[in-house]
């Protein structure tokens, strides 16, 4: 009779399974699967398939975050240059006479 060690025998561990594109998520949310899936990952008991799966959905994550914060920093900098064209230094006690 073959005895398999117990670590054999276990049910492996699941993954729950995104319901949601990367690109459809909020900042924060992809933020926080992403740090489970790099728990999941660094804790190591994820079969070679279910780690292959999650890093791929980790790298999808990361995109779509890059991809937000790229346009994050467009918009600022585009408030930024609006806002250089209206702004006035003020001198208190100086009246501006137009």
């Amino acid at each position: 009779m073959l005895l398999l060690p117990p670590i054999l025998l276990a049910e492996p561990q699941r993954i729950p399974v995104a319901t949601k594109k990367p690109e459809n998520m909020d900042f924060e949310s992809a933020l926080t699967e992403l740090e489970s899936l790099v728990n999941q990952l660094e804790e190591g008991e994820l079969s070679l398939e279910q780690a292959l799966k999650s890093f791929e959905r980790g790298i999808q994550l990361v995109r779509a975050g890059q991809q937000r914060l790229s346009q994050a920093e467009q918009q600022v900098q585009i408030l930024l240059q609006q806002g250089e064209e209206k702004l006035v230094e003020f001198n208190p006690g100086q009246e501006d006479i137009r």
